[in-house]
């Protein structure tokens, strides 16, 4: 595996190069601000000559037939496993991510290359019957084309990967702008996997660059016909109005403020780990972190005693520590506003359990209760390592409070009885819910995506052929038909 300065460049057409840009992205590792690479980005020009290959390489790997794309992917597949501990090194580098959360996003990754692989042996038309004597109708399953892939820096390598991988597998040509913190991890390494797997030059391209230098012509270009984009949903309301004016469809991952429900009956232990789990991975910087914990007001005060416990043995510091659960958030900026979220809160009349200290990009896990219903703190996403503490009074309460987000990415409830939980979720307006277990959950084989401000569209297993073909309906008339004139 490459350093980061070696894939410090742009990938177009097979080609390795250097932007025609102003300016360099200088990629920095969070804990320490290290620089581990500058890159000088891509124009607009570049993102015309990106598109331009990947449409014409798409037409022939359309053609080539399932099996040669499905030995690609499988070729990413063992490539990555065989690379896996150096992937490893640099997200921890790259991201702040723990040792732990680094193994995590290259072991999901191999999963979803693997169900990519088998979808390509999937694909399948349909026979339909007709009212028409005689007629055949077929409908097939045809890739859209090109694909512009706009990553996030949370889980950068997975998010790319989850992506592109059944784009490919399915037929089409992508093009992918990763974000700026995460320009290797979500962009040039998937790169350079595709490219040692055998890919055919021109199907995968990597730009990395921003929109102060290309302004939207990453989403106006005539070329790509879907536009997957995963990030704040501020961003992606520009998106999805630029690409609908345009009739592209897009595909939308975007904030989410999920909230983890604790039942009066639940098994506080369990229902403990499972909160400290999806509120602190990574930082907090996940969309489908659980912002807000929700307990029964019964079980109140004993769970919130075993959380705040928890959540103070937290250790925060160096990435490659194992004993570090907490890492650096991903930028100065990023330490700085939670800092004052915090500071805000409190002052607002909030009351801090656990109040972590801030040094440098490290931000100490922090958990408040007492925000007032309709606190602004509740309703908007918060991107690290704070918790909010929240009552309630019985189900529908509950319900009340989950629902009143303009949000609907994920969430989880904990209960003895797993149908309840069940019945429980279904009442929720999300894309997601768990029963017993994490907020942040990913499985390659499940439709994946939000409901309201988290989005629209889903990716993973059959929804990512819904994502990336189109059909198309040809018939067939044997014998003759009688016009009516």
């Amino acid at each position: 595996m490459s350093f980061p300065s070696e894939l410090a460049y742009q990938y177009i057409d097979g080609e390795w190069l250097t932007g025609n840009g102003a300016w360099d992205i200088i990629d920095f590792n969070p804990y320490n601000g290290e620089k581990l690479c500058s890159i000088t980005v891509a124009t607009a020009a570049e993102v015309d000559l990106a598109y331009r290959a990947a449409e014409r390489a798409q037409r022939e790997w359309a053609a080539v037939g399932a099996f040669r794309r499905r030995a690609v992917l499988e070729n990413a597949v063992r490539i990555v496993g065989e690379r896996a501990g150096e992937i490893t090194e640099l997200i921890i580098d790259e991201l702040g991510g723990t040792r732990a959360r680094a193994e995590f996003e290259v072991r999901a990754a191999q999963e979803f290359l693997r169900e990519a692989a088998g979808r390509t042996m999937r694909l399948a038309a349909e026979l339909l019957p007709s009212v028409t004597e005689g007629k055949e109708n077929r409908v097939y399953r045809l890739p859209v084309g090109v694909i512009g892939v706009i990553s996030a820096f949370n889980f950068p390598f997975l998010v790319t990967m989850k992506t592109v991988a059944p784009a490919l597998a399915l037929g089409n040509a992508a093009v992918v702008k990763p974000h700026q913190n995460a320009p290797i991890a979500g962009g040039s390494l998937v790169a350079r996997i595709f490219e040692d797997a055998g890919l055919p030059p021109g199907l995968l391209n990597v730009l990395i660059t921003d929109s102060a230098e290309i302004g939207d012509s990453f989403i106006e270009h005539p070329v790509p016909k879907v536009i997957a984009f995963t990030g704040s949903d501020r961003v992606g309301r520009h998106v999805a109005a630029v690409a609908a004016g345009l009739f592209k469809r897009t595909i939308l991952e975007l904030s989410g403020n999920s909230a983890l429900v604790v039942l009066e009956d639940a098994d506080l232990d369990h229902a403990v780990r499972a909160a400290v789990y999806s509120r602190f991975l990574f930082q907090g910087q996940v969309s489908m972190a659980a912002n807000r914990i929700l307990v029964d007001r019964s079980v109140e005060e004993e769970f919130t005693g075993r959380f705040t416990a928890a959540v103070s043995a937290l250790v925060s510091g160096d990435p490659r520590d194992p004993d570090t659960r907490i890492g650096p958030v991903v930028s100065a900026f990023q330490a700085e506003a939670l800092t004052a979220l915090v500071d805000g809160a409190v002052a607002a009349g909030a009351t801090a359990l656990v109040r972590g200290r801030t040094r440098g990009n490290l931000v100490g896990p922090t958990v408040l209760t007492g925000l007032p219903e309709g606190s602004p703190l509740l309703e908007q996403e918060i991107s690290g390592p704070v918790a909010l503490l929240v009552p309630f009074d019985g189900e529908d309460d509950a319900v009340r409070i989950v629902n009143d987000s303009p949000y609907g990415l994920s969430g989880a409830v904990h209960t003895a009885d797993a149908e309840r939980g069940v019945r429980f979720a279904r009442r929720i307006r999300g894309g997601m819910f768990h029963v017993n277990g994490a907020t942040v959950q990913d499985d390659p084989a499940v439709a994946f995506g939000g409901e309201k401000g988290s989005g629209m569209g889903r990716l993973n297993g059959e929804a990512a052929v819904e994502a990336f073909t189109t059909r198309k309906w040809i018939s067939v008339q044997h014998g003759r038909t009688v016009f009516p004139f």
